[in-house]
């Protein structure tokens, strides 16, 4: 493993899975296999990053109320869709980038894809949540979200602030790879999501979160 994380709240987690008298400032290669068995005995949510590993921080209060409002939402507008809502314990496996990460919240338009006739390993997201963290959003807006870009289903993405009502809103043209980006930063605002043919009022993404009014 790296010896300096490439975002700064995940840690590479080389000295758990280093032979002993490894040299931790070299890159250690970790099988899917092994990782996988890691991912499933580990508190806290692993991502894979061709062969790294990689902790990834846990979340404040309002970033948990704000994945759940969304979760919440979706899940009683869509109930009565073909549409499937996940949490952020499913694993999204990107194949172009041999990686393994999580998202607060995705939505599937019908039938789950998994990678390897696995149920933990989903490939066909058509929407991505992200709540942004002061440490992560450079990862969430950059290396992250290129890696997202490669999944063919994917139509939608929201990053959206925990500390003030501001969300990108980014959308896959139909008829070409071209992504549009959209700001809303009022409450009074409501995101319309094309792909799930719903509006999301803001305030309901910010439903009981102290200090945002």
């Amino acid at each position: 493993m790296v010896a300096t994380p490439v975002i700064a709240p995940v840690k590479p987690i080389s000295s758990t899975i280093s032979p002993d008298g490894a040299d931790p400032s070299q890159s250690t290669f970790v099988t899917l296999e092994d990782y996988r068995s890691l991912a499933e005995a580990a508190e806290e949510r692993l991502e894979y990053r061709n062969g790294e590993i990689f902790v990834m921080s846990g979340g404040s209060h309002p970033h948990s109320l704000i994945a759940a409002n969304i979760i919440i939402f979706l899940g009683i507008n869509l109930r009565d869709t073909d549409f499937q809502i996940c949490g952020s314990d499913m694993r999204i496996w990107i194949p172009e980038f041999n990686c393994g990460t999580y998202a607060d919240a995705l939505v599937i338009n019908g039938e789950p894809e998994f990678n390897d006739n696995r149920t933990d390993e989903i490939l066909n997201p058509i929407l991505i949540v992200e709540v942004l963290s002061p440490l992560t959003q450079g990862y969430d807006r950059g290396e992250k979200f290129r890696k997202y870009r490669s999944i063919s289903s994917l139509r939608e993405y929201l990053l959206i602030s925990q500390s003030e009502p501001y969300i990108e809103h980014y959308s896959r043209s139909e008829n070409a790879d071209i992504w549009q980006f959209q700001i809303s930063d009022r409450l009074e605002q409501k995101i319309t999501l094309p792909s799930l043919n719903i509006e999301v009022p803001i305030t309901e993404i910010y439903r009981r979160i102290i200090g945002i009014s």
